[in-house]
């Protein structure tokens, strides 16, 4: 790896992949937001997308390439000093500069990290087409919570200052208790919602209008409705100055998600991973709140 001489002096830090597109100044934002909220470090990273002139076939030269290092660095240099007039010069921000693919990058200095933070697409540097690549590539690997900044909400609905963590089983504790956490940074409300299908005659020949139809399906509504309560439970005691509401709802928990995340300042889910012969794959909701998010997408890894 190569990189500048410059290391980030926190552990627990936030990192940024930064290219210098509209969506990287968004994200960047949003990331020293996060960084002064969790009184820690900021770490940019942007990588030299082209190899070194050694490289056969390029037609590079060594003085082309030292120049698009240069300007890749003073592009860092730039964005570290506008991320410190944000932060009214309340962050410790570092750089670092990377040849190698963005992917690996990432999920390399994410590890010690508390966050990482991408754009939803770039201009073809470093970061360059976050939302169809290299974001979702590092969501099926990190090891650390990711976020995805998009979308267009505009911050003044009914419950613009409420997090949504959306649960599909009560054992996901490590996204419920990053939901507590940012609410508790934030002073914002947590909501927890379950959404949730259910074809009661799907399999057998129980009529849809029978009694037993209707009892299994009371029962998979009550179920449904008890599943959020539970996954609450472990953490709600570590964080009683939160006020924290839970929410069932008899939808696709991809449509119910992507709609819900018109009117909350961000949406957590645990990022759900199936191997797959080319790779690891992320899970359908994940997919679509990637591309569909009307806010933030923090994906938190399942244990």
């Amino acid at each position: 790896m190569t990189a500048t001489d410059k290391k980030p002096s926190l552990h627990g830090h936030v990192v940024i992949g930064y290219d210098g597109s509209r969506h990287a100044e968004r994200a960047l934002e949003f990331a020293v937001e996060e960084a002064v909220r969790r009184r820690t470090g900021l770490q940019l990273l942007c990588g030299v997308p082209w190899p070194p002139p050694a490289s056969a076939g390029l037609g590079l030269s060594p003085a082309e390439h030292s120049e698009r290092e240069r300007v890749t660095r003073e592009l860092l240099d730039e964005a570290a000093e506008r991320a410190r007039k944000l932060a009214a010069g309340e962050l410790d921000v570092v750089t670092t500069v990377t040849r190698d693919p963005a992917v690996e990058a990432l999920v390399h200095h994410g590890r010690t990290a508390a966050l990482t933070v991408v754009g939803t697409r770039g201009h073809g540097g470093f970061a360059g087409l976050l939302l169809g690549s290299v974001s979702q590539r590092v969501a099926a690997h990190t090891h650390m919570p990711l976020a995805v900044v998009r979308g267009d909400a505009d911050g003044t609905g009914e419950h613009a200052d409420t997090v949504l963590v959306g649960v599909r089983s009560n054992s996901e504790t490590a996204a419920v208790r990053y939901g507590f956490e940012e609410a508790a940074r934030r002073g914002a409300r947590l909501h927890v919602l379950h959404a949730w299908s259910y074809a009661p005659f799907t399999g057998t020949l129980t009529r849809p209008d029978s009694p037993r139809s209707h009892e299994e399906t009371a029962e998979a509504r009550k179920a449904a409705e008890a599943l959020p309560r539970y996954a609450v439970a472990p953490v709600r005691d570590e964080f009683p100055e939160v006020e924290v509401t839970t929410d069932h709802e008899c939808r696709s928990p991809s449509a119910a998600l992507v709609e819900r995340t018109k009117s909350v300042e961000r949406v957590v889910v645990t990022v759900h991973r199936h191997t797959h012969p080319f790779g690891r794959r992320l899970g359908p909701v994940t997919h679509a709140l990637l591309h569909h998010a009307h806010c933030p997408v923090i994906l938190v890894p399942g244990t």
